[in-house]
């Protein structure tokens, strides 16, 4: 089965790794994956714009609902390649819901932009998927999309961190959780060494996003970051993710609201396991242990946060265990090869 991925690929953000591991065990399960564009050497991805052998097209909608490549005929190029059952969208950004406001992020301003894009997607496909385990609309069925990949892994050595705590992802609807891990983080200061944050916007607001409209979507509270002596570091190519995760003790997993609000997965909840730090939650404990497993309750910034935090970063061996079984569950669930399978499932149905 050949697949056509249609996807706006980012250099430093986004589900780049993700589709290298789809297209990786197409290639071990007999399968083609490319996506669609012209030739691009950056992401050593197939970029293609051929779709005279496509089997299926497959939508993934994430930061943006634009087409990156091609003319006004791409969206009719793409529609006609296959039959509508074999069409497939995958919302990573919950946008294929109501309007809906959490905690100062939302998926939609208006009921008009909400009806809008639904009847976008309905046009698309019968097959709309989101990457939660609880969609909120009835014709929604959960599919995670995100894999881990154990070509990640990295050893969970603790011998020689440059950082106690290290997180790397920008700063769009990030301070609410992200001010809370500082907070629990500043009575412990003195026993982790050099912090950072890696990414668009921490050190500095990025130009576009000082459009009033948005503005208060990029909040950082920079004064606050420098009191902690935290170091707010440029963002690294997508390939360099878990690399650079690996230079910290622990990393916060710390996800926009809106994802929080409807139980989604995202790159990160599968890179940082596979990252050698410690990942620690500031997530819903069902939500953890149900993703996670029950040991991961342990992984928790909740109750005593601090206490844990200086847990962490003076016995880490014993949070690795953890991690380790993790690993074992993921690299088995959701692996590459049984995430395309699932796929693969859905379009023949």
């Amino acid at each position: 089965m050949k697949l056509v991925f249609v996807y706006w690929g980012y250099e430093n953000a986004g589900s780049m790794l993700d589709l290298r591991g789809y297209a990786r065990a197409a290639r071990g399960l007999g399968h083609e994956v490319t996506v669609y564009g012209p030739p691009n050497d950056y992401f050593k991805l197939d970029y293609s714009q051929d779709l005279s052998r496509a089997d299926a097209v497959v939508f993934v909608f994430e930061w943006t609902t634009h087409l990156q490549f091609g003319d006004r005929l791409d969206w009719a190029r793409l529609l006609s390649a296959v039959p509508r059952s074999r069409r497939v969208v995958i919302d990573c950004d919950g946008a294929y819901n109501d309007p809906i406001e959490f905690r100062g992020d939302y998926n939609h301003r208006t009921q008009e932009e909400s009806s809008k894009w639904i009847e976008v997607c309905d046009s698309i496909s019968d097959k709309i998927l989101q990457p939660t385990l609880r969609p909120k609309r009835k014709n929604v069925r959960p599919f995670f999309f995100h894999i881990y990949d154990s070509t990640w892994e990295t050893p969970l050595d603790f011998s020689a961190k440059e950082f106690g705590m290290i997180y790397v992802g920008h700063t769009k609807f990030r301070w609410h959780g992200m001010s809370q891990v500082l907070k629990a983080m500043e009575p412990v200061r003195e026993k982790l060494g050099r912090v950072a944050l890696v990414g668009d916007g921490w050190d500095r607001a990025m130009e576009w996003t000082e459009f009033q409209d948005i503005k208060a979507n990029y909040y950082v509270d920079r004064e606050y970051l420098k009191k902690l002596n935290v170091e707010a570091l440029p963002p690294v190519p997508f390939p360099k993710v878990t690399e650079t995760m690996n230079r910290g003790i622990f990393n916060p997993v710390v996800y926009r609201p809106l994802f929080e609000y409807l139980g989604m997965v995202t790159c990160r909840t599968f890179e940082t396991p596979a990252a050698g730090t410690i990942p620690l939650f500031l997530l819903d404990e069902e939500y953890v242990t149900e993703i996670y497993g029950p040991r991961a309750s342990q992984l928790l910034l909740g109750g005593d946060a601090s206490g844990r935090i200086a847990d962490v970063v003076t016995r880490p061996g014993h949070y690795a265990g953890i991690v380790q079984d993790i690993r074992k569950d993921f690299a088995v669930r959701h692996s590459p090869e049984s995430r395309l399978r699932e796929l693969i499932g859905i379009i023949g149905e």
